[in-house]
């Protein structure tokens, strides 16, 4: 297992990415994930795009521990030489739960395969609700949180920072499924983790467009996608396709039935950069938080059974080659 005080590969000793400034217009955005595999690749392409403005990245616990998932975002922007962006680890455990880690996916250091810098920069002493709040009063428009792990730090925001609800624009995040779960029969791993604070977010009459298993499960990268983006000539390219070599061990398992391997985070970035990449249906979206079997299933109204009012845009297709191609713009953008 690669250990996360690993030192940088050849490939990366003697380059550094140009950091990528946002135009002036460009959404405001802060990234709140758990690194990660997919949230490490989320990371790198909402930070190639001119069209997005990262204003902060906070962290969370879930695919690892929370040191380590802190970690891994400060060694994520190291690589990406972007020392000046914000960063602040947040929650260590659910609201009402033991942490549930997915260390089986995402190896021992929760980034296992490519060796990464260690970090450049140190994080901030403020925590991540207390930063989010910070910078979505600070900022001239509404800012859009793009949480791609347990929604512990969102939730913890809305209900600590009412006065800040009209100020976000919308949640976009992965999480929950319409269909089978990934990490029990009903529910999928980052609702599962923390049920509570998914219902919280889905209560809070912000807008939310949801990314669940039902569209990310067809973000499949292919071994051949995984070659193209390793001809990218730039390091970030390259720790992109050591990423997806580990990624695509576990995904191999004949249960599964993939082909590659889904790139779930990746997707609230896409739909954010392309939209029209993807199908969508406006439903209400509840969150099980009881159930014997169903606890952190999100029961999802796509028949207007319950006669409740839509709280999200829930994606459920999405066009893969387009995807791909998305991804590999992004990631040249680095050279």
């Amino acid at each position: 297992m690669t250990q996360s005080n690993a030192a940088p590969h050849s490939h990366a000793a003697n380059a550094s990415p140009k950091a990528i400034r946002p135009l002036a217009s460009a959404t405001p955005i802060i990234l709140d994930c758990d690194p990660g595999h997919d949230d490490a690749i989320s990371l790198i392409l909402a930070l190639s795009s001119e069209r997005l403005n990262p204003l902060a990245v906070t962290t969370s616990a879930g695919n690892q521990t929370p040191d380590k998932t802190l970690n891994n975002a400060l060694r994520i922007l190291t690589l990406l030489n972007r020392a000046d962006m914000p960063v602040a680890g947040g929650a260590v455990k659910p609201l009402a739960r033991e942490l549930i880690i997915a260390d089986n996916v995402h190896g021992e250091s929760g980034l296992d395969g490519p060796k990464l810098p260690d970090p450049s920069f140190d994080p901030l002493t403020q925590n991540a609700i207390e930063l989010m709040a910070e910078k979505v009063r600070q900022s001239a428009v509404p800012v859009t949180l793009v949480p791609s792990g347990p929604l512990t730090n969102i939730a913890l925001f809305i209900a600590n920072y009412p006065e800040l609800h009209s100020k976000v624009e919308r949640i976009v995040l992965m999480g929950g499924a319409a269909g089978v779960g990934n990490w029990t029969p009903a529910a999928e791993f980052n609702i599962f983790v923390d049920p509570e604070a998914a219902d919280m977010v889905f209560k809070s009459g912000i807008p939310i467009t949801m990314c669940g298993l039902d569209v990310t499960h067809e973000a499949q990268i292919m071994d051949e996608d995984i070659e193209r983006i390793r001809a990218i000539p730039n390091p970030v390219a390259q720790c992109v396709a050591e990423l997806l070599d580990f990624f695509m061990i576990y995904h191999r398992d004949p249960k599964w039935g993939f082909t590659g391997a889904p790139l779930h985070d990746p997707c609230t970035i896409a739909w954010l950069l392309k939209p029209e990449l993807f199908t969508a249906q406006e439903c209400w979206v509840g969150v099980e938080t009881k159930g014997e079997y169903t606890q952190g299933m999100t029961v999802v109204d796509r028949y207007q059974l319950t006669g409740k009012t839509a709280n999200a845009t829930v994606l459920f297709d999405l066009d893969r080659q387009g995807f791909v191609d998305l991804i590999v713009d992004c990631l040249s953008a680095y050279n």
